[in-house]
């Protein structure tokens, strides 16, 4: 797998919104992460941000602290 899971861990679930405020990804995006082209999973990447802001959710900066942000 060329681009790891941004999983962190945190596997908090927001059932409303079928998305884990731990890694900004749905259920279904979790579960075909290994059979997701890289192509996919960039764009699932590149996506983040735009769910962090819509849900406001301070486990967000869980994930960008993670990738080195602040």
């Amino acid at each position: 797998m060329a681009i790891e899971s941004p999983c962190v861990d945190v596997c908090k679930f927001d059932r409303r919104k079928d998305m884990c405020v731990g890694c900004w990804r749905t259920t279904e995006e979790i579960r075909s992460w290994r059979k997701m082209t890289d192509h996919r999973r960039r764009q699932i990447l590149a996506d983040r941000r735009r769910r962090e802001a819509k849900s406001g959710d301070r486990a967000a900066k869980v994930v960008s602290y993670r990738d080195g942000e602040r």
